[in-house]
C-alpha cells in the first residue's frame, strides 16, 4: 500500500482559461477533491491562469492510531529483517535483540571488501 498525506494541496499554471478548466476536469475524476480554484493573474508578459486544488483523504482515526500488525509473527516472537535476512526481536520498551551469531564485525566486513 502507497503512503498518501491526508491532504494535499496543488497549484498548477495554465496559459488560457481553456486549459485551466481541462486541469479542473481531469482533477474532478479523483473522488478526493475537496477544493478547487482558478485564479486570474497578470504580469508584464500577459495574462495566465493559476489553478489551486486541495485533496483531503479520510482515513478513520482507528486505523491511523493502530500500530501495523505483522499478521505472520506474534508480538514478542522473532523476525526476519527484510533488508539482510538478520533474525531479531524487539521488547516492550522498544530494545533490539540480534540472534547469537548474525552480529558482523565492521573489520570482517572490510577485509571482505579490499
Amino acid at each position: 500500500m502507497s503512503k498518501v498525506q491526508l491532504n494535499q494541496k496543488e497549484q498548477h499554471y495554465a496559459d488560457t482559461r481553456e486549459e485551466a478548466e481541462e486541469i479542473i476536469s481531469a482533477a474532478k475524476e479523483n473522488d478526493n477533491l475537496q477544493m478547487h480554484k482558478i485564479t486570474e493573474k497578470y504580469n508584464k508578459y500577459g495574462q495566465y491562469f493559476l489553478i489551486d486544488l486541495t485533496y483531503a483523504y479520510q482515513t478513520p482515526k482507528e486505523v491511523m492510531e493502530s500500530r501495523p500488525k505483522d499478521d505472520n509473527v506474534p508480538e514478542g516472537q522473532m523476525s526476519i529483517d527484510d533488508h539482510n535476512g538478520i533474525e531479531y526481536s524487539v521488547d516492550g520498551q522498544g530494545n533490539v535483540e540480534v540472534s547469537d551469531g548474525q552480529q558482523s564485525n565492521d573489520e570482517d566486513d572490510e577485509k571482505e571488501v579490499h
